[in-house]
């Protein structure tokens, strides 16, 4: 693995955590402003919400490291493309992935079915998107300004001798 590789790397993996303290934060504000409760629906189960929350993560997670081990340095640019997909892969596999659980769980189709219609236009999942989406953009930007590409920083009695 190559330097910007390991960098790209890392930098998604801190990216991603900062992505999910996110997720947290912002379905406790939205469940505190307006009441909700993030999964609606009682005989979903309480694994439902944070299995949904998990994929999404896992899948930003994936997104980041494939932009930023496939593309070298001088290629990287801001691509707003790439962000806006992954707030919609986001948003999409949330929801998904709450109807298959749901559907697995009750073994009925059709609830699952009003599950992912419920979800649809929730704030939670539109904040899933959102956030997604921010995260992945501020990461393709720092990976264009070439930060970091100098090594680390040095003390100024490190410098002595330059």
């Amino acid at each position: 693995m190559r330097d910007y590789q390991k960098y790209a790397t890392i930098v998604a993996v801190f990216a991603t955590v900062l992505y999910a303290a996110l997720l947290v934060a912002a379905f406790g504000l939205i469940s505190l402003a307006t009441n909700l409760d993030v999964i609606a629906d009682r005989s979903a189960g309480p694994l439902v919400g944070p299995t949904m929350t998990a994929v999404a993560v896992v899948l930003v997670l994936i997104m980041l490291i494939t932009l930023g081990v496939a593309t070298p340095p001088d290629k990287q640019r801001v691509v707003v493309g790439f962000a806006v997909a992954t707030g919609i892969a986001a948003y999409g596999l949330f929801i998904a992935t709450g109807a298959i659980l749901v559907a697995a769980g009750n073994g009925d189709p059709f609830g699952a079915l009003l599950f992912a219609g419920g979800m649809l236009a929730s704030p939670f999942a539109l904040t899933v998107a959102l956030l997604a989406f921010i995260v992945a953009l501020i990461y393709s930007i720092l990976l264009a300004s070439h930060y970091g590409e100098n090594g680390r920083p040095l003390w100024p009695w490190e410098r002595r001798g330059e």
